[in-house]
């Protein structure tokens, strides 16, 4: 008879949760499916309450199974602080980051950054995921994640913020393009013309297609790449433009024949924010990543 939840437990609810499906939550958790099902039926009757609505295309959480989650990642959250503790006691213990970037924040800034960290620090490793701005507040608001880079464009809610850098959205053109000649320019005046984008789950890619959206318009994507280089190669051979950071344009005109023109729209004018839920509380590894990502803050 199952009388009791056991850390696995929490786990695996947390892994359904955020995953959406039973199915994902298995797979998260290395669990054959039959398992995981009988498993998360097991808690609803140790619990006597029913904490997921099953769906033909996945699971929604009961506001029981809402409550449960919260304290599955408060659980974690402390788990997290014990490893810390434990940590100059224990030998070969790892401990574990959940990191949420945008587009930019993801391509450009962290590689560097995150392969110095994790050359300094062997028993520390790293879970980076590419999200939405919007999605990651949610996330690290959720208690889903340790840290989130952001752009300071949108409303961060209750969650501590800290300046990262400068990350301006530019337009890149061949350097023989009508545009080039432009010193700054709005980007309803492009809109309709043909882009070289990011992949559809891009985070920046449905930034500027809400934009896009916002003026009634639909960008016209001639081809979708993973890479701001992948971008710019195919600008430079006038496949068609593009709109990615300036760190990353100014680092390709280094070595192609493009050029970049600033955006004039405000919401292209931004800087790259760090945010956590409180900084106070986040366990020592994590505030040793947080304050080697300032440190490199420009």
């Amino acid at each position: 008879m199952y009388t009791r939840l056991e850390l696995s437990d929490l786990r695996l609810f947390q892994h359904i949760a955020e995953a959406g499906s039973i199915t994902g939550g298995a797979q998260r958790s290395h669990l054959a499916l039959a398992s995981a099902s009988a498993r998360a039926k097991a808690m609803e009757d140790a619990l006597g309450v029913l904490l997921l609505t099953r769906q033909r295309h996945g699971v929604q959480l009961t506001d029981a199974g809402r409550a449960l989650l919260h304290h599955a990642r408060t659980v974690q959250r402390q788990l997290e602080h014990l490893r810390d503790e434990m940590s100059s006691y224990a030998s070969g213990l790892k401990a574990h980051i959940r990191l949420l970037a945008n587009t930019a924040g993801a391509s450009e800034f962290l590689p560097e950054a995150l392969s110095r960290f994790l050359r300094d620090n062997p028993d520390i490793d790293i879970d980076l995921e590419e999200r939405t701005s919007v999605d990651i507040v949610q996330r690290i608001v959720d208690g889903m994640a340790d840290l989130g880079i952001v752009a300071d464009s949108l409303d961060t809610g209750p969650l501590q913020t800290l300046p990262l850098r400068r990350d301006d959205l530019v337009v890149v053109v061949a350097r023989n393009h009508v545009l080039a000649r432009r010193r700054k320019i709005n980007f309803a005046e492009i809109v309709d013309q043909d882009f070289i984008g990011m992949s559809d789950n891009s985070a920046l890619q449905e930034h500027l297609a809400g934009h896009a959206a916002r003026l009634g318009k639909r960008i016209h994507t001639r081809v979708r790449l993973r890479s701001f280089d992948g971008i710019c190669s195919m600008v430079e051979q006038r496949a068609g433009i593009g709109i990615i950071p300036v760190t990353a344009a100014l680092r390709c005109q280094q070595t192609m024949s493009i050029k970049s023109i600033p955006l004039s729209d405000t919401w292209a004018q931004r800087r790259l924010l760090i945010c956590t839920r409180n900084q106070d509380e986040l366990p020592l590894h994590t505030k040793q990543l947080l304050q080697q990502l300032l440190n490199g803050a420009i």
